[in-house]
């Protein structure tokens, strides 16, 4: 099974966040014990980078990103992507879209995420964590 993982999952993994740690954590350890194949799109990369600025140090993002580049799949932003997703008027965040274009590149079985609604459009299956973890 393949599984692309919504930027919400990592930051509720490595904020710890308390409704929605533990789902994101095992979610992540599939991944890391080869259980599934996951994947995070390229331009989540850079907004966790951004988005933990507060709780983390340069170094420790570098560190915390490195190690998230080594267990999941980054699929890339280009040119096709970016024009699939300004054309696409299903959606209204045209990042939730990007999202998308990754995971069809990726072959996904799942976008796992806690915005559901966001992907309502979405020719892959969105998914929250734990409707995903009672299935595998």
């Amino acid at each position: 099974m393949k599984i692309l993982i919504d930027t919400n999952i990592l930051i509720d993994f490595l904020m710890k966040r308390p409704l929605f740690y533990d789902d994101a954590r095992k979610v992540i350890q599939l991944c890391m014990n080869k259980k599934i194949e996951g994947c995070i799109a390229a331009h989540s990369v850079m907004n966790i980078f951004y988005i933990l600025r507060k709780d983390f140090t340069v170094d420790e993002r570098r560190n915390i990103l490195s190690d998230f580049c080594r267990i999941l799949t980054v699929i890339g932003i280009d040119k096709t992507k970016l024009l699939s997703s300004f054309g696409n008027f299903d959606f209204t965040d045209i990042e939730d879209c990007l999202q998308m274009e990754c995971a069809k590149e990726f072959s996904a079985d799942y976008i796992v995420t806690r915005n559901i609604k966001d992907f309502q459009n979405s020719v892959i299956k969105p998914i929250m964590p734990d409707e995903f973890l009672k299935m595998v």
